[in-house]
């Protein structure tokens, strides 16, 4: 396969590269991945995240494993491996679906390579396409506020919510963007403040508690956030503590908007309720680790609920800000989101 580099991808001499987004800030750590085993690690890990990333590290992986001589029997089983790794990004399984279809072609090895440098090359497009149509949204000296990392850490190319809010900033119409920190992972304030920062652009970071008193005092002019999963009535499984946010900004009166592609969009499924929410380890939540090392701050005993992911219903969305345009609630209440039905 041909050399490949993202933010958080690299394809060289033959092999999977992934970026420990566990390490960041503090250190870049380039991980070697030569097999499933590795890969599903690095995901469970979440060294390598965000919905759109985790489908493409799994279709790269299949590419060059088929390439490095696999058998069609061995890639198939590895293909249900990974599909089973993170239940709830749906991007995973979409892109999975479009590699099985090239692993049942004859010349299958040139397929599964084609169909995954396609995939990456499509996302890098649904990218720029979403921050486009959402910095339209953006209004001049706005004060933008997001949740968990939706930057070119989580995509192929510029982000979706964070490429949205860089594309406003870049347009000169960003004051500063709130940065939750993003409890219990910190993927916000890790990743997010990272991000912004090599890009210029203005940002606080704040603990997620204090978000309702910024829009109490009419500090936040929007919400950005990313999606793992759109259901077909519009509700969305997003990271934890998104949810919150969506209460809040509805009694606040302030806009909030989901950034995706359509490759979130899972119409299969009825709504929110349908949504597989995965539970993670205790000792995320009652300590912190990191490349900074190890703290343990609460009893060794104690019991904890750990959701990865909240679902946000859809009479709470402004609008769902996608690679073909901006989606409006009365579009979603007539069913856009919803397979077509066959005409009598």
């Amino acid at each position: 396969m041909q050399t490949l580099s993202t933010t958080s991808l690299q394809v060289r001499d033959n092999q999977l590269w992934i970026l420990d987004q566990q390490a960041l800030p503090q250190k870049k750590i380039w991980c070697p991945t030569p097999d499933v085993a590795e890969l599903v690690g690095h995901i469970k890990a979440l060294r390598v995240r965000g919905a759109p990333l985790i489908g493409l590290s799994a279709s790269l992986l299949l590419a060059l494993l088929a390439e490095n001589g696999l058998s069609k029997t061995e890639l198939a089983e590895a293909l249900e491996v990974l599909r089973a790794s993170r239940p709830t990004a749906v991007n995973l399984m979409n892109n999975l679906d479009r590699m099985k279809q090239a692993l049942a072609q004859e010349n299958f090895v040139t397929a599964l390579t084609f169909e995954a440098l396609r995939l990456v090359e499509e996302d890098k497009a649904l990218c720029d396409n979403i921050a486009t149509a959402g910095a339209k949204l953006i209004t001049p000296g706005s004060r933008l506020l997001t949740h968990c990392n939706t930057g070119g850490l989580a995509t192929a190319g510029v982000g979706t919510a964070l490429g949205v809010i860089s594309r406003g900033w870049q347009e000169g119409n960003v004051a500063n963007v709130w940065v939750d920190e993003t409890r219990p992972l910190l993927q916000g304030g890790r990743l997010t403040a990272w991000e912004l920062g090599e890009l210029g652009v203005p940002y606080r970071l704040i603990c997620d508690s204090m978000a309702a008193s910024l829009m109490a005092q009419k500090q936040v002019d929007a919400i950005w956030v990313g999606a793992d999963r759109i259901a077909a009535n519009g509700d969305v499984a997003n990271k934890i503590g998104t949810y919150s946010l969506a209460v809040l900004a509805n009694y606040h009166g302030i806009p909030f908007y989901v950034a995706a592609p359509h490759t979130t969009l899972d119409p299969a499924c009825p709504d929110g309720s349908a949504i597989p929410i995965e539970q993670r380890a205790a000792s995320e939540v009652t300590g912190v680790a990191g490349s900074f090392g190890d703290v343990q701050w609460a009893p060794e005993d104690a019991q904890v609920y750990n959701p990865a992911f909240d679902v946000t219903p859809a009479a709470l969305i402004s609008g769902w800000v996608l690679d073909t345009g901006v989606v409006t609630p009365a579009q979603v209440e007539a069913g856009i989101f919803q397979p077509s039905r066959p005409t009598a």
